[in-house]
């Protein structure tokens, strides 16, 4: 085959492949895209809510997951709003803070008319390094929120009293519980307890 035609079937090819991508984009892509237009219009509110109800669609299709889990000094002032602990490292007597996020809730409508709800429950389970339970509760956290909307900004403060257990290494484990869904997904957070 000459060599330009050649080239003029890789570049035809590259453009197939090309248009094909942007075919597949996909709803948020779509989103971003009206999102912008209506930026540029001057409908700044209208694009933050596009963008906004896109990314509560595109979290129902998400696998139910902890997007985040940190030990925090002390209870956040809100979403994304806290001062980490530098180090897993509590004294005796000291409580676990953790900050959690939970990723892909499950939104179901709610009694109250033109809401939305999402619930999950939180168990833990503190184990030795060998793995064995040491201590357990199921539910010891019930979380709901309701809203207008399928909100993406939502934690959890965790608080776990380890007074009289012993200097040594643990790991926190955390289940949460998507209520709405069934769908559970856990974390686990190593720590130490040094002397009193």
């Amino acid at each position: 085959m000459p060599r330009h035609l050649l080239l003029l079937a890789t570049i035809a090819s590259a453009t197939i492949i090309f248009a094909a991508t942007q075919t597949k984009a996909g709803p948020l892509a779509d989103a971003a895209a009206r999102a912008e237009q209506q930026a540029n219009s001057g409908d700044v509110a209208g694009a933050h809510e596009t963008l906004r109800k896109a990314v509560g669609d595109f979290s129902q299709t998400l696998p139910f997951a902890i997007g985040k889990a940190v030990f925090v000094e002390a209870a956040p002032a809100g979403f994304a709003m806290y001062d980490p602990k530098p180090d897993p490292v509590f004294k005796g007597g000291e409580t676990l803070v953790t900050y959690v996020e939970p990723v892909g809730l499950t939104w179901k409508e709610a009694s109250d008319k033109g809401k939305l709800e999402t619930r999950f429950t939180v168990d833990f389970d503190i184990l030795n390094p060998k793995g064995e339970v040491l201590a357990s509760q199921k539910a010891f956290g019930d979380f709901t929120f309701k809203g207008y909307q399928r909100n993406q900004e939502i934690y959890a403060t965790l608080r776990i009293d380890v007074a009289g257990a012993p200097s040594g290494d643990y790991v926190l484990r955390y289940r949460f519980n998507d209520i709405n869904s069934g769908r559970s997904a856990s974390v686990d957070q190593p720590f130490k307890i040094s002397g009193p």
